[in-house]
């Protein structure tokens, strides 16, 4: 099944391959992060925020700077400076989780991919309302093979929910995906898999998909 540590390990794997001809500030900070598996950009978002103290949601040079640092990513402070430079759009002073978010999230990628992943949310969606939720999950997703729901430490629902809640966005752990953050998730996975192919061959043995 899709959102696996599976695809966390390949997503790693790929990022750590990559990084090691990689330049450009963004990319070189989403690699690192995509290292740590699927997670990774989301705990860079969780340290920001505790640098957070009055809740903005912004961030000024010194908060990214000690944010980097506190989360462990390998920069120099002249490069890291420059990287806070091309986040802050508007010359403000401050950068806005939610724009670095998703620059970080989404690099290019075919339409053949975002088909797949897209064929992938409407199988999920069974109510097409554009939101996943534990009751579209019943009968798309079978939990009878977690460990944990075997031993009978957790409950169908409670697979359900840490299910979602690897998809869901780390501020937000509302029990629901949102095409966006489903998009998301994949966009990470999708950097570990060079080939458009495998990619899509991937993802319909992960969902069944036609």
């Amino acid at each position: 099944m899709a959102g696996t540590s599976r695809h966390d390990r390949e997503m790693a794997i790929g990022a750590k391959k990559q990084l090691a001809n990689c330049s450009d500030p963004i990319e070189r900070l989403r690699l690192q992060c995509l290292a740590r598996g699927s997670a990774g950009i989301k705990g860079l978002g969780r340290t920001f925020r505790i640098m957070d103290d009055d809740n903005s949601r912004t961030l000024d040079m010194k908060e990214f700077l000690k944010g980097l640092s506190d989360y462990g990513v390998l920069i120099e402070k002249e490069e890291a400076m420059n990287l806070f430079q091309q986040f802050d759009r508007d010359g403000s002073g401050l950068i806005v989780f939610h724009f670095r978010q998703i620059t970080l999230r989404q690099p290019p990628m075919s339409n053949a991919r975002k088909d797949v992943m897209l064929q992938a949310f409407k199988k999920l969606d069974k109510t097409g309302d554009g939101v996943i939720t534990i009751e579209d999950l019943r009968g798309v997703y079978n939990v009878k093979h977690h460990p944990k729901y075997r031993n009978g430490e957790w409950t169908e629902d409670q697979v359900f929910r840490k299910f979602l809640d690897s998809f869901d966005s780390p501020d937000d752990k509302d029990g629901k995906v949102t095409k966006e953050e489903f998009l998301n998730y994949y966009s990470g996975v999708s950097t570990s898999i060079d080939t458009d192919i495998y990619f899509i061959v991937m993802m319909k043995n992960a969902w069944k998909l036609d």
